[in-house]
C-alpha cells in the first residue's frame, strides 16, 4: 500500500471552543504519503475546514437520497460541493441506533460514490459473534452486501464493535488476521489488481498505534475518542509516519 490513511472521528462531540483549541494545539508535518482527515458532526465542517486548511474533511454520514422532502438529511453531492473528500458509511453507531440494515449502507456507498465522494466502508463483528468464532462469516456478509453493486474507489475500516469505545482493542494478530481476509475477498470481488486501503478501527491510541501500523494488511486507523484531543491524534499520526519511512 502506497498510502496510509488516519480518519479521525470525532461523533457527537465537538464546538467552536474545541475546535480552536484543536487547531492551536496542532503542529504536524505528515509524510507525503500519510493522509489525514477529520469527521466533526456537520455544523463544524465549515469551522474545522477554516480552522485545520492542512487537514481534509470527512463526513460522518450521507443520505441516499440526491435532493427532496428529507428533513435532517444531508446529501452526498451537498458533501461533494462542500469539498468533503470521505465519508462514513455503515458505523456500527449507525447501524445499531438508527436500525441501518445492509441494503441501506449499499445504497449509501452508492450515492457517495456517485457524487465523487471517497466512501469508508465500515464493518465489524458484535463481541458474540468473535467468542463464536463467526467473525470472518459477519464480516464476509457485510462486505457482499455491500459492495455487490459498488466500485473498487474505497476505503474499508474493520472496527470490531466491542472494541468501540470499550477501551478494548483487538491484538494486531487479530486485526492483520481480519484484514487479511477481508483483502481477500475484496480481491475475489474487484480484482487483485485493486489495492483498497483497509483501516482498523477500535479504541486506537497512542500505546497501540505503533503495533497496529507495523500490521502488512493494516493500511491506517479510523480514530474515536484519541482523535479529539490533538496531543494523542498528532501522536497516532507520528506512529503512521514512522512506519512510512521505515
Amino acid at each position: 500500500m502506497s498510502n496510509l490513511y488516519l480518519i479521525g472521528n470525532w461523533k457527537q462531540h465537538g464546538s467552536h471552543a474545541a475546535i480552536q483549541a484543536f487547531a492551536g494545539e496542532w503542529s504536524f508535518d505528515p509524510h507525503a504519503q500519510l493522509r489525514i482527515a477529520v469527521a466533526p458532526p456537520f455544523p463544524y465542517l465549515q469551522a474545522l475546514a477554516a480552522a485545520l486548511p492542512d487537514c481534509q474533511l470527512a463526513a460522518q454520514d450521507c443520505s441516499v437520497h440526491l435532493q427532496g422532502a428529507y428533513t435532517g438529511e444531508v446529501s452526498a453531492n451537498m458533501l461533494a460541493d462542500f469539498g468533503c473528500e470521505f465519508v462514513l458509511v455503515g458505523h456500527s453507531e449507525r447501524r445499531q441506533y438508527h436500525d441501518e440494515t445492509d441494503a441501506l449502507i449499499a445504497e449509501k456507498l452508492a450515492a457517495a460514490q456517485s457524487a465523487g465522494v471517497t466512501p469508508i466502508l465500515c464493518v465489524g463483528e458484535q463481541q458474540a459473534a468473535r467468542e463464536a468464532g463467526k467473525q470472518d462469516e459477519v464480516v464476509r456478509a457485510q462486505l457482499r452486501s455491500a459492495l455487490a453493486t459498488a466500485q473498487p474507489n474505497l476505503l474499508i475500516a474493520y472496527e470490531p464493535v466491542w472494541a468501540i469505545g470499550t477501551g478494548l482493542t483487538a491484538t494486531p494478530d487479530q486485526a492483520n488476521e481480519m484484514h487479511e481476509m477481508i483483502r481477500q475477498e475484496v480481491s475475489s470481488l474487484f480484482g487483485a489488481s485493486h489495492a483498497t486501503p483497509i483501516l482498523y478501527g477500535g479504541s486506537v491510541n497512542a500505546e497501540n498505534a505503533d503495533a497496529l501500523f507495523a500490521c502488512p494488511h493494516v493500511d491506517g486507523a479510523l480514530v474515536g475518542g484519541a482523535s479529539l484531543q490533538a496531543a494523542s491524534f498528532m501522536a497516532i499520526a507520528q506512529s503512521a509516519s514512522n512506519n512510512l519511512s521505515h
